[in-house]
């Protein structure tokens, strides 16, 4: 039996690392591209997921917007008339305290011109001055705008005003304080309810309505 020297010991050696070596790096090459693959298919399922979620999410949001406008429509003007039912009967009584004399009340006016209409929650009037009330169960900045709006176009619906005071104001159970001091310097009266179903006027003494039949 021949003898292996050292050199050739040495050279054996190293071609079985390089062997090893090379298999390692075969196994790392064939583990790295399954990695890739699981990971391309986790991310595809993960898209498909999210897709699939995002889906249930929007009909849901979808199912759930079309219940709360059935809601809205079934409760929305019960509440409202409630409110109305509230303030009607210390309304009068409230501005007739703060020097303007209106004696009549209308609830729910209505008047129509050109096939457009506009409607007022609750017109109190005497022979000179009109006061248009718009009443929810709560108000946000953008009611009382949209109610401005319709404040401009009074005299186009009810035209038998013509030349009287016009002041107008807002009545409400939630009437926030950003609300009412932006009804207020609008010129706005703002009435709320209490909780012993008692209205007040919540504007102070120095308090000057805009007259919204004068174009001044």
């Amino acid at each position: 039996m021949t003898k292996q020297t050292n050199e050739e010991a040495i050279a054996e050696i190293w071609q079985l690392f390089k062997e090893t070596d090379a298999r390692f790096k075969e196994t790392d090459e064939r583990l790295d591209k399954r990695i890739q693959e699981t990971d391309t298919r986790l991310d595809k399922r993960i898209q498909e997921t999210d897709t699939r979620l995002d889906k249930r999410i929007q009909e849901t949001d979808a199912r759930l917007d079309k219940r709360i406008r059935q809601l809205e429509g079934l409760f929305g003007n019960q509440w409202g008339r409630l409110v109305e039912s509230l303030v009607e009967p210390g309304v009068l009584k409230l501005f007739q305290n703060r020097g303007i004399s209106v004696h009549n009340l209308y609830r729910r006016a209505l008047a129509q011109q050109n096939g457009h209409h506009m409607e007022v929650d609750l017109l109190l009037e005497n022979e000179t001055e009109a006061i248009a009330v718009e009443v929810k169960s709560s108000f946000s900045i953008e009611d009382v705008s949209d109610f401005l709006e319709e404040m401009a176009q009074f005299f186009h619906y009810f035209s038998r005003y013509q030349g009287y005071k016009l002041y107008g104001a807002v009545a409400g159970l939630d009437i926030g304080s950003d609300v009412t001091k932006y009804a207020y310097r609008r010129g706005l009266f703002v009435i709320s309810i209490t909780g012993n179903n008692l209205v007040q006027i919540l504007n102070d003494e120095m308090f000057q309505p805009r007259d919204f039949g004068n174009s001044d």
